[in-house]
């Protein structure tokens, strides 16, 4: 099991600021295993969340109804879309109503794509906790919030 402590070399005033920089600590660390995972399927963490999000809608979803859904609201999702639809992953499609609006779509590209990366990704990062441990995670981290 991993000490944060020895992991970065550092004491701490208290629990409550040791938490604080593991919970920091933590994401970061997710975070460099997701940016790892995805690079060899040639997209980003966000992308795939923008990926996930088109995939799960019933129609096409405008920019900000997307940000809105995104894990980590991303000011440069239109850039990361821009790249999707370069990668034929999404596809723009243009309001009738009003030319200002332009919704995207997952393509039949992106759907391939999303099954060919396995989800058992995100049980590799969460395998040592029990459901109760989960739970009790869950929790603490929505009382945070």
């Amino acid at each position: 099991m991993g000490d944060l402590s020895k992991d970065i070399n550092s004491k701490f005033e208290n629990e409550k600021q040791k938490a604080l920089i593991n919970i920091l600590y933590t994401a970061n660390w997710i975070n460099s295993f997701q940016n790892e995972f995805f690079k060899s399927f040639g997209i980003s963490p966000q992308q795939y969340n923008i990926l996930k999000i088109l995939n799960g809608a019933s129609e096409p979803l405008k920019v900000q109804t997307i940000k809105d859904r995104m894990i980590e609201r991303a000011p440069n999702a239109t850039r990361l879309m821009d790249k999707l639809c370069a990668k034929q992953l999404i596809d723009r499609i243009p309001c009738e109503d009003d030319r200002r609006v332009v919704h995207s779509a997952i393509t039949s590209q992106g759907k391939t794509l999303l099954k060919t990366i396995s989800s058992d990704f995100y049980e590799t990062l969460i395998e040592k906790l029990t459901e109760t441990e989960a739970r009790q995670l869950n929790l603490i981290l929505d009382k945070m919030r």
